[in-house]
């Protein structure tokens, strides 16, 4: 019967230690448990304008290259305490938003403990019809053999770089597990 009791014990102390090492994420994000799954594609039309009345985000993620092999970073944004949605790789995708101040996350999405403190925030005052771009940078620094460190950052894109990054990049759409 102790073996019983000892493994009782072992998956009692799991369970805490894994909400322990839970991420804790600002007020802006969604909740942690949401994941996405991304699909990115060629538009071949530029993004249209802001509906009446409203402003406009465009969500970008730049990567300088993958983060291992075959893979790529995927990055959530939330937006006020909700997940907005996903990229993958070097994409974009928009929201429209009421006027006032917003404020912003994003957050590497992984199963990597030490890559999802990758989280950072922002925020802005929209105005109706006006469209914001904000980039997620991710970085990968090689450090020798498979090695490799990592930054990640959140930070707004004047107006001729965020239609550039459009321009550039890959459309994404994403689907959330919730």
């Amino acid at each position: 019967m102790k073996p019983s009791l000892n493994a009782l014990f072992l998956c009692a102390s799991l369970a805490c230690a894994g909400q322990a090492w839970a991420t804790i994420l600002p007020d802006a994000c969604g909740d942690d448990k949401v994941k996405f799954d991304v699909k990115t594609e060629r538009s071949k039309t530029p993004p249209a304008a802001p509906a009446e009345g409203k402003a406009q985000i465009v969500f970008i993620e730049n990567e300088n290259q993958m983060i291992g092999p075959f893979m790529y970073a995927t990055v959530r944004f939330g937006m006020d305490g909700a997940w907005a949605g996903a990229n993958k790789d070097n994409s974009y995708f928009t929201l429209d938003v009421a006027p006032g101040v917003h404020h912003l996350c994003a957050s590497w999405q992984s199963a990597l403990h030490m890559l999802k403190k990758s989280i950072d925030v922002a925020s802005f005052t929209a105005e109706p019809g006006k469209v914001y771009y904000f980039a997620a940078q991710v970085t990968v620094i090689p450090t020798g053999g498979n090695n490799a460190n990592y930054t990640f950052g959140l930070s707004q894109l004047d107006e001729d770089e965020g239609k550039y990054r459009v321009k550039a990049w890959k459309l994404a759409t994403s689907i959330s597990n919730k």
